[in-house]
């Protein structure tokens, strides 16, 4: 037991009662204990913080969630549970409200089942959470909660007259299908959408992290002409399509979790956060051209000047460790068929070691997509390949002495020292591989191929390194894919070929294999080449996990998906996408929308729930093929399949269809989800 000052909160509002005017609430604080199980009233704030811990979802930033539970059976009592000590419903209630006269709380599995689903169920649960951005306060039940508008209305009134916030409490409906039963709500209970919130909200945390480097501010439409250096920390006005490596950015318009420079940032393990009004702030603008540690946290960051010896000291203590690329299969000469790029009888019992052989041949992108051969065809489709392995690639770069240019390039000191010139120099580069000769026993294999096994189909050609889905490096959205057909001029194929083996080269490709000290005379470049998708209805990005479930109780699929092919990944300015969590293990199959298109009408979204669920059949196939080999480490450690797909108006005429592209393991996603 500890001793408190006696907090006095008082109401601004007065309550009309009979027509006049009763006196006003006053509250204080009424928890003594330093560490309490749970209270049956909120006086204060110190008292909510006392109880509070993080939310299960962390979707919407900067947010502080105390559980609640309703007994039903006990009078309706109420209690706001210490969310930290007991960090689900079913722990608390175990230890306080089971047994000593009352019914006894079963064993998890039966008590989700009925306490989240069963109209006759003993208690009604959910959270209060604070969102400091907006200071709002709201009720929240489960996104796949059944509750009526009945049993929320009962709650909601518990909660409003226990608490000293109850005067500007909200409900907040985390799900479809929870909006719907809030529509029948009485007009007594304001309702604050996810959108609402989100406006309120001016800090948004992406990669958590820390670094030191010097800050410097770009328009984001001028990286193409400024370069970063390895050491920059980088205030932008917008959320840019690519950036080369740097420690750390501040955006000044929010981002997706899928967006290209999150991806790139949690790749490289460097903090990345949005800032309304970054780029204006006189706070960071004072500290422009300076050396200062940037960290983000999950509630707050900071921006504080050091030292560049500080800053030195830290680079030379957190400077990434080197990757070890796999040395090139330059052995394999045929065009293989995708069902056997993995060796059939080693990917049966050891699939890591089956990825293992075939990547030096046929990089990892392509795999990785072999891997889909042997995955459920009820619930996945994948299109028809085939892979062209490292060793053209070679054998371009030799014939037209290309491999000694890159030696002479990489040991020029103006190169090495001059971003101008490095860009300059691997523009030329790709410039003239764009133009050289190909191999002609090789240009004639492949469109033989083209022709007997592909005819009339327009192809696209897709990078597959050496130098990808590797451990601690992805190489996510570093080269390029180019559509090519045999059979239309507008589409040559050799182009297709030569400008995907020189997007090797590209700038920002060589920044990131430097940054992690790759040798890039080590990479190579195969292909995988299917048919192309020229009447998309729709493509995304999806994570087989619940990126913002914090303690892993909220299993969910991730799903960023935009209308026909406008990417989610490297979208034009100002366009968004639908980004929603879909709950596909839980009953009723929920769906949490937390941004949606701009591409599409307002209350429209880009797939049909049919749609979504047939995605989700899909996601749930593939997170399970690849458990054993990229799986958790331990309970605190993540995991989850980064999964390209598209539904494409089928160019057979079948109608739309869901086409799975990619799979890999998912970068920079460690224990705690950090």
């Amino acid at each position: 037991m500890i001793l408190r000052i006696t907090v006095i909160f008082t109401l601004i509002a007065t309550v009309l009662v009979a027509g006049s005017c009763s006196e006003e609430k006053v509250w204080e604080c009424v928890i003594t204990d330093a560490d309490p199980d749970f209270s049956q009233q909120i006086g204060c704030r110190p008292d909510f913080d006392l109880l509070a811990s993080p939310p299960v979802s962390t979707a919407i930033p900067g947010a502080l969630s105390v559980k609640v539970v309703v007994d039903r059976v006990d009078d309706f009592n109420l209690y706001f549970q210490n969310s930290v000590k007991y960090q689900i419903h079913h722990d608390f209630t175990s230890a306080h409200l089971s047994g000593n006269g009352l019914p006894l709380v079963p064993l998890l599995g039966q008590f989700n089942m009925t306490e989240y689903y069963s109209p006759d169920r003993r208690f009604l649960l959910g959270a209060i959470v604070y969102y400091e951005g907006p200071d709002i306060w709201a009720y929240e039940i489960a996104p796949y909660d059944t509750s009526s508008a009945e049993m929320i209305e009962t709650a909601f009134f518990k909660i409003k007259k226990n608490s000293y916030f109850g005067k500007k409490l909200f409900f907040h409906p985390t799900s479809e299908a929870v909006e719907a039963v809030a529509q029948d709500l009485p007009d007594s209970i304001p309702i604050i959408t996810t959108n609402e919130l989100f406006a309120g909200i001016d800090y948004q945390p992406l990669n958590l992290g820390e670094s030191m480097g010097l800050l410097r501010f770009f328009h984001a439409s001028d990286l193409e002409t400024n370069f970063l250096s390895f050491r920059d920390i980088v205030v932008l006005d917008a959320v840019p399509n690519d950036i080369s490596v740097c420690l750390g950015i501040i955006t000044q318009e929010f981002q997706t979790p899928l967006s290209h420079i999150n991806v790139l940032s949690q790749n490289r393990g460097t903090p990345n956060m949005g800032l309304r009004g970054a780029f204006d702030s006189e706070e960071l603008r004072s500290l422009e051209n300076k050396w200062v540690k940037m960290t983000v946290g999950a509630f707050e960051y900071s921006v504080t000047e050091v030292t560049k010896e500080e800053a030195d000291q830290w680079w030379e203590e957190n400077a990434p460790d080197k990757v070890t690329v796999p040395t090139m299969d330059l052995s394999v000469t045929d065009l293989r068929d995708i069902e056997w790029v993995l060796p059939p009888k080693m990917v049966m019992y050891d699939l890591g070691a089956a990825l293992a052989k075939a990547i030096p041949a046929f990089g990892g992108k392509a795999s990785h997509y072999g891997a889909f051969t042997y995955m459920d065809k009820s619930v996945l489709q994948s299109p028809k390949a085939f892979a062209v392995p490292l060793y053209y690639y070679r054998q371009f770069m030799e014939q037209n002495g290309f491999d000694v240019q890159v030696e002479q390039m990489l040991a020029d000191s103006d190169f090495q020292n001059d971003p101008a010139q490095r860009a300059l120099a691997l523009e030329n580069l790709r410039d003239a591989m764009k133009a050289a000769p190909v191999d002609a026993a090789f240009e004639q294999m492949l469109i033989d191929k083209l022709n007997a096994e592909y005819p009339g189909t327009r192809m696209r050609f897709r990078s597959s390194t050496n130098c990808e889905d590797l451990d601690g490096f992805t190489g996510a959205g570093l080269y390029t894919s180019r559509s090519g057909d045999p059979n239309d001029a507008a589409y040559p194929v050799l182009d297709a070929v030569r400008t995907v083996w020189s997007s090797i080269w590209y700038f920002r490709a060589f920044e990131e294999r430097e940054y992690r000290q790759i040798e890039h005379e080590s990479v190579g470049m195969a292909l995988l080449v299917h048919h192309s998708f020229p009447y998309e209805e729709a493509n995304g990005v999806a994570i087989t996990a619940n990126l913002f479930d914090s303690l892993c109780m909220e299993p969910g699929f991730y799903v960023n998906a935009q209308f026909g092919d406008e990417s989610v990944v490297l979208p034009n300015p100002g366009v968004t996408s639908d980004s929603f969590v879909l709950h596909y293990q839980m009953p009723g199959q929920p769906i949490v929308y937390l941004s949606h298109s701009s591409l599409v009408p307002p209350g429209q979204t880009v797939l049909t729930r049919s749609q979504i669920l047939e995605l989700g059949a899909a996601l749930a196939e593939i997170n399970s093929y690849f458990y054993d080999l990229y799986g958790p480490l331990s309970p605190s450690h993540f995991y989850g399949m980064d999964v390209e797909f598209k539904f494409d108006d089928d160019w057979e005429g079948n109608g739309s269809e869901l086409w799975i592209k990619q799979a890999r393991p998912y970068p920079g996603w460690g224990t705690n989800g950090s």
